[in-house]
């Protein structure tokens, strides 16, 4: 193993978890300023308030783009397993 493949091989482990992640944490960015602004436009200073909306956003973003993460998975896993025997020389 060189260093560059092992580079190579965190830097596409890193874009995966990267990919994998923007769905849910978008989902639950946008619920937490929409939450934010209700928050502000009523007065109402609970910190609870916030977080079950962020847990449903965050719930609908897993059923929704579940599968399509379940496709990136599996195809990366697939290539690190294909590719294991040229890895180990």
């Amino acid at each position: 193993m060189t260093p560059e493949f092992v580079t190579g091989f965190f830097l596409q482990a890193m874009k995966t978890t990267i990919l994998l992640s923007a769905p849910a944490l978008t989902f639950g960015l946008v619920a937490g300023i929409l939450i934010s602004v209700f928050q502000a436009a009523t007065q109402i200073n609970e910190m609870t308030l916030v977080l079950i909306p962020k847990m449903i956003a965050v719930g609908i973003a897993l059923i929704i783009f579940f599968p399509w993460m379940m496709e990136v998975m599996v195809d990366f896993t697939r290539n690190v397993i294909i590719n294991l025997p040229t890895t180990i020389h």
